[in-house]
């Protein structure tokens, strides 16, 4: 299967790409990355740029032609990037074909594990866990299968009805008019619970912008699905607070995002990233390899 790096996670949150792709080793998959820099183009179509959002497109379609007509499954980490392959892609070029493909084959981390992954048994997690639902798996995507991964691991999960965290891409950003409703959205439900949390529940947001909303405006991190079932997957040590359990899924920087200069295409060097193409072990397995996990065999 095709873990799609996007930019978020490639050059800001490389940690998350690691996480995802140490989960999906451990259900059986083999997993690659597309080994040119691509992105869905999700930030173009916020300001009606669909020209060039359309071309972005056409050259993910022609780099991964012979992945998509296999058939293989492309995984995204980012639901505003899955939602681009979901929706607006066939949108865009109804009559493509492999549009129509890649928009099939395009699932989040929670839904690939239970359609092809159905019996196999996350690791187990005695914790709660307050999520902000990304506002494109409220209106496209869905959080049914997140959920119930997150208990099926034991995890006991609060989804409040917070809406928009508020960031919503660069709008959290601008200054102005723009920061201040940003503000006033983030602070109707989702930053007061947040503030309100035991420090021992898990704070779980899939969407970057949510999660620097929180980041920004609390004194919690934030943890992707993936980074939660990876940290489930190594017993925790015994001299650890229970407390802010970020700390753990982040043990090097005390639950902080890691240096945002290593791009995970980076992490495991310029050598491999030139050549891990040809010998054909795909870099997101590589950076796994870098981790410390087994490859192992599978989809």
């Amino acid at each position: 299967m095709i873990l799609w790096a996007d930019t978020f996670s490639n050059g800001f949150t490389p940690h998350v790409a690691q996480a995802g792709v140490e989960v999906l080793e451990a259900a059986g998959f083999n997993v690659r990355v597309p080994a040119s820099n691509l992105c869905c183009g999700r930030p173009l179509y916020d300001y009606g740029m669909l020209d060039t959002a359309r071309r972005y497109l056409d050259t993910i379609l022609d780099s991964l032609r012979e992945e998509i007509e296999a058939g293989v499954p492309v995984v995204g980490l980012e639901p505003s990037c899955v939602a681009v392959f979901r929706d607006e892609l066939p949108n865009l070029m109804p009559r493509n074909q492999n549009a129509r493909r890649l928009s099939a084959q395009t699932f989040t981390l929670a839904q690939l594990l239970d359609k092809q992954a159905p019996h196999w048994q996350p690791p187990r997690l005695d914790a709660a866990a307050l999520v902000q639902v990304h506002c494109h798996q409220g209106a496209v995507l869905g959080y049914d299968k997140e959920r119930a991964l997150l208990e099926r691991m034991g995890v006991r999960v609060e989804v409040p009805d917070s809406g928009c965290c508020g960031m919503a891409g660069s709008f959290g950003f601008e200054r102005g008019e723009k920061y201040a409703v940003s503000m006033a959205c983030g602070e109707r439900v989702i930053l007061p619970a947040v503030r309100e949390a035991r420090p021992d529940t898990l704070i779980v947001a899939d969407g970057f912008s949510c999660r620097e909303q929180i980041a920004q405006s609390t004194d919690r991190t934030a943890l992707h699905l993936a980074e939660v079932v990876a940290m489930a997957l190594h017993p925790p040590d015994p001299r650890m607070s229970p407390a802010y359990p970020e700390r753990r899924a982040r043990p090097a920087d005390d639950g902080r995002a890691p240096d945002r200069s290593r791009p995970v295409r980076a992490l495991a060097g310029a050598a491999l990233a030139a050549g891990a193409a040809a010998a054909g072990t795909g870099l997101a397995r590589a950076v796994g390899r870098q981790r410390g996990h087994h490859q192992a065999p599978g989809a």
